[in-house]
């Protein structure tokens, strides 16, 4: 559903969260082993993201990535899958058709419509302080 980099870019900015509201800065190097991403690949995505205004960027011998608390209960799971992704998640036909659409639908149209809306709320609505909370009491995780 996501691609690879919007779901690191995810895990990325709830671990930089989550290491923020311990009054921690991140480096790269600690950000992609914490989500098991490649570093070059993972420093690209940050690029994105801090460009965008998701995280900031510090540079410097103590420099890394951070958040303030309040961009933490700000941004939504959207705001990072709109950077990374776009709007594809939104759009499309579940069967990968070209001309899929109400009037000229595929067999799977109108679920598959029920559950972009869905998936489309879900990420509106969760914001990335609601992931911290899980990752920080050790009911979910980010690397496994």
């Amino acid at each position: 559903m996501f691609s690879k980099a919007c779901e690191y870019g995810i895990r990325a900015v709830v671990y930089i969260a989550h290491k923020s509201l311990e009054g921690q800065r991140v480096s790269l190097k600690e950000i992609a082993d914490a989500i098991d991403s490649p570093v070059a690949f993972t420093a690209k995505i940050l690029q994105q993201l801090s460009r965008n205004g998701l995280v900031d960027s510090v540079k410097g011998a103590s420099g890394g990535f951070e958040m303030s608390e309040g961009r933490i209960r700000e941004v939504r799971l959207a705001d990072i899958v709109s950077v990374v992704d776009g709007n594809r998640v939104y759009e499309g036909c579940g069967l990968g058709l070209k001309k899929c659409n109400e009037h000229k639908p595929c067999p799977v149209h109108w679920e598959f419509v029920e559950v972009r809306d869905r998936l489309k709320a879900l990420l509106e609505t969760t914001s990335i302080h609601d992931m911290t909370l899980g990752v920080g009491s050790g009911i979910s995780y980010l690397k496994r």
